[in-house]
């Protein structure tokens, strides 16, 4: 039997259960060994009366039917009192089947003296079979004889089992009571013999030698007898020996054995004998039947005195059992109770305690260990040194949390802090790069530039990873609402393989300021996965509608999709936003989509494509999207898109002069799923922090309008460059905001444009920047709870030092300033208004004046492929790869 898994509980029941089960047990069996010996003696009066009695009266009338047996076989006539003597044998033999019958006799009996009365029955039942051999004399004296003596005897068996007492007193006189019967029932056999001689005229053949033995075993039985019986047996029965008829009965005994012959008459007459013997065989019956009575009154003081122990001996073995258990239950619900304690401050500690401490520690709260992990106090025992023991083990469990915190608080101090410099350096590698932009002239070295910018604005990104991972927020921020399609735009921006990007339909609303950057980059994060893990020659779908719990983005590619059970544990994560786990790095964005979404209450959801592949639901919440933004129609992909976004006025801003340009994406065929995007003409602007969204925009849309990657667009080159100036910009389309009083004026052209060296023109500071960037940039985030704080200098330092690199950052822009795109080949229709593939064309406007000059070599430099296979791997940025998506 195992009882490894049983409880304390059970373990202490079963080691007091039972030894108090077999002292219980023991307990019963010495009272049932003593209870029975005493009942028997109670119904020793019973048997008396209901089956000694009884049996002796068929005993002694079998004795005078086997007398008048040999009788009638001795002579030839008939005997006239045969009959009479069978009825009144019958008649005995009948009430002691009636006795027999009662179950109360039977309960009260003892097996052995019901299994001889049983016995003493079956004799009994041939009785009448023997009658008829007698009747028909086809048996002799001596067979006759014989017959009766094994009924008889059956009896006196039956008597000696009566006679088993448990009282070894009273057992030896009621066995020497059986014995003087039995000496009786041999008597009997004497008369029977001498009957049949007295018919017959003399002792038939060995008839003498049979009463000798006869003679003799009676007297031996008699005197074996009267030396068991008890001083008053004696007393009575040497009275008795002492009478006239014992006297004359035992002469005539000595005349047969001294003058008896076989074939000779009996020596003694026979009325003489006949009148002794049947006073002698009942006066012998009579003290036979008062013994028995005696013995039976004399058992009932025994039992009672029997009963006496008992009980005595009852109440002691019980007060015995009911102390040990009581002793037993009160210790095993000490041992049961302290052990449950020191088990329920285990579970107290593993399951409340210390998780309310880690999550203190996490917060920033500091924690005092003596006070958390009290000491326990369960005595001086093996049972209190445990508890003292899990004392200390509670505390260095505590201790470990609290040392546990501080690493992992320092860490994300390390964290932070090479997330922040690099943050720095990043911002100033990519104002270094956009001034290296503006001055470029080159098209493959513009194309390179363009394309260093967006590694660099990726690698920003995973820079503010670590700054999420720290548990700060990233230093991005938006005073004012941005358009959903700029946001959107920006994020794919973000993305390595942004040209197999659609952004289609986006209603005409703006995301909040404070929430800009983050949407963005959980955007970024989530079609970048898409991109990653899914073939290169599939597409990723983007779209955006108002519900009515906000605004929904869905992102769908048409990849290798996940296992139900990844989708799963993946939307559990986002909804319940785990702690980072080193282990799962290959996951990052699964955490940083999750502390972005769960910092503003958006909810990203994961679900299966019917296309194939996984569409990713974010659902930004009703606070944070701000209506009345212009809305835009669907579009073509999201290289094009980007590129058509980024693509100045058809009529050029005053102020401004003409750039050059590259040809237009060719219209996408309608095959409902994607539509062209109307050219956005209202100028976006290049600095501050809306103008860093649509730096962004514009690198990525150059770089989409270079050829795009496994061959998706065909390549394109630069055409020649008007740089004659434009007309005065016409009103703005697709709801763009006009310039406000006091902004640089965009209306009035300059007498003249300046030229560089290498012909082409150059920019105009604050040519394209729009008036509402013109206020300071929002203040960035406060830092989460659980970050460093900037204690090292005061807040009017850190003010300067942020407002001197913002100036200098957006006075860097200004200097290179320039419209958003470039205008569209001469005679060519703006995007918006060109026609569907299919259409008829429309007739080109007529071109305004321009001074051609030569044109550039043609700029087809392709970018290098990133995109996966379908069936391969992708490594993260980091370097690591994972088999399974990292969203």
């Amino acid at each position: 039997m195992n009882t490894r898994n049983w409880s304390i509980r059970s373990k202490i029941v079963a080691m007091v259960a039972v030894p108090i089960a077999a002292l219980l047990a023991l307990w019963i069996f010495a009272i049932t060994l003593t209870v029975d010996p005493a009942l028997r003696l109670l119904s020793a009066q019973t048997m008396v009366d209901e089956l000694v009695r009884p049996g002796e009266l068929v005993v002694a009338e079998l004795q005078k039917e086997r007398r008048l047996a040999v009788v009638y076989l001795a002579g030839h006539g008939e005997v006239p009192t045969m009959a009479e003597q069978r009825a009144r044998t019958d008649e005995a033999i009948a009430g002691l089947r009636r006795r027999a019958a009662d179950p109360g006799v039977r309960d009260a009996a003892p097996a052995l003296v019901n299994a001889h009365l049983d016995q003493m029955l079956t004799a009994l039942e041939a009785l009448p079979s023997a009658r008829g051999f007698i009747d028909r004399r086809e048996m002799d004296r001596g067979g006759a004889i014989g017959l009766y003596n094994g009924v008889i005897d059956s009896g006196f068996r039956l008597f000696a089992a009566v006679a088993v007492l448990p009282d070894e007193a009273l057992s030896r006189a009621a066995r020497a009571l059986v014995e003087l019967s039995v000496a009786g029932e041999v008597l009997g056999r004497t008369d029977a013999l001498l009957a049949g001689a007295f018919t017959a005229g003399r002792f038939g053949p060995g008839e003498y030698n049979e009463l000798l033995e006869v003679i003799g075993t009676q007297r031996f039985l008699y005197a074996s007898a009267i030396a068991e019986l008890p001083a008053d047996g004696r007393s009575a029965y040497q009275r008795l020996s002492e009478g006239d008829d014992f006297v004359a009965l035992r002469e005539m005994e000595d005349q047969l054995l001294l003058n008896g012959r076989n074939n000779a008459p009996p020596p003694v007459p026979q009325g003489q004998w006949q009148v002794t013997y049947d006073s002698v065989h009942e006066q012998l019956r009579q003290f036979e039947l008062g013994m028995a009575d005696d013995l039976a009154e004399r058992s009932k003081p025994v039992a009672f005195a029997v009963l006496t122990r008992l009980a005595l001996a009852g109440l002691v073995g019980f007060a015995a059992v009911v102390t040990a258990i009581v002793i037993s239950v009160r210790v095993g619900r000490s041992l049961v109770r302290r052990l449950t304690g020191l088990r329920a401050a285990a579970l107290d500690l593993a399951g409340a305690r210390l998780p309310d401490v880690v999550g203190r520690l996490r917060r920033g709260e500091d924690v005092d260990v003596a006070a958390e992990v009290p000491s326990l106090e369960y005595g001086t025992d093996e049972i209190g040194q445990l508890g003292h023991a899990f004392s200390e083990v509670q505390r260095t469990a505590v201790q470990s949390a609290v040392d546990e915190a501080t690493v992992r608080h320092g860490l994300k101090e390390v964290f932070l802090n090479i997330a922040r410099r690099s943050q720095t350096l990043l911002h100033r590698q990519l104002a270094v790069l956009d001034k290296m932009e503006r001055r470029a002239t080159d098209p493959a070295e513009l194309r390179d530039l363009f394309l260093v910018d967006h590694m660099a604005t990726r690698m920003r990104r995973h820079a503010e990873d670590l700054v999420i991972l720290a548990g700060a927020a990233p230093g991005r921020g938006w005073r004012n609402p941005v358009p959903m399609v700029d946001v959107i735009r920006g994020a794919i921006s973000e993305v390595e393989d942004y040209a197999r990007v659609d952004l289609t339909a986006v209603e005409s609303v703006s995301v909040a300021g404070r929430a800009v950057g983050d949407v963005i980059h959980l955007l970024a994060e989530l079609i970048e996965n898409a991109t990653a893990y899914s073939p290169p020659q599939t597409r990723v779908q983007v779209t955006g509608q108002l519900v009515p719990n906000g605004y929904a983005i869905e992102i769908e590619d048409r990849g290798l999709g996940m296992t139900p059970d990844a989708i799963e544990d993946a939307n559990r994560r986002l909804v319940e936003p785990p702690d980072f786990d080193p282990a799962r790095s290959a996951q990052l964005g699964l955490f940083v989509v999750a502390q972005l979404g769960a910092r503003h209450g958006v909810q990203v959801t994961l679900r299966v494509s019917p296309y194939g592949g996984i569409t990713a639901v974010v659902l930004v919440p009703a606070d944070l999207v701000v209506s009345g933004a212009t809305p835009v129609p669907p579009t073509a992909p999201a290289g094009p898109a980007i590129a058509a976004a980024a693509q100045p006025p058809s009529t050029p801003v005053a102020g401004s002069r003409p750039t050059p340009t590259l040809p237009p994406v060719p219209p996408v065929p309608d095959d409902g799923a994607t539509q062209e995007i109307p050219r956005v003409t209202a100028p976006l602007p290049a600095d501050g922090p809306g103008g860093e969204l649509q730096r962004r925009i514009r690198t990525a849309s150059r770089l989409g309008s270079l050829p795009l990657r496994g061959g998706a667009h065909p390549t394109t080159t630069a055409p020649p460059v008007d740089p004659t100036p434009a007309p005065p910009a016409a009103p703005a389309r697709s709801g763009a905001t006009p310039a406000s009083p006091g902004g640089p004026a965009r209306s009035a052209a300059p007498s003249e444009i300046p030229v560089g060296p290498d012909g082409l023109p150059r920019r105009i500071r604050q040519g394209s920047l729009a008036p509402q960037l013109r206020q300071p940039a929002a203040p960035p985030p406060a830092p989460e709870p659980g970050g460093r704080a900037s204690s090292l200098r005061s807040p009017q330092q850190v003010r300067s030092i942020m407002s001197a690199l913002q100036d200098g950052t957006a006075r860097g822009r200004r200097d290179a300033a320039v419209p958003l795109g470039d205008a569209p080949p001469p005679g060519a229709a703006p995007l918006g208004d060109r026609p569907r593939a299919g259409a008829e064309p429309a007739a080109a406007p007529a071109a305004p004046p321009t001074t051609p000059r030569a044109a550039d070599p043609p700029a087809v430099v392709p970018a290098p492929r990133h995109a996966a296979p379908a069936d391969a791997v992708p490594a993260s940025d980091g370097g690591s790869t994972d088999s399974g998506r990292d969203v």
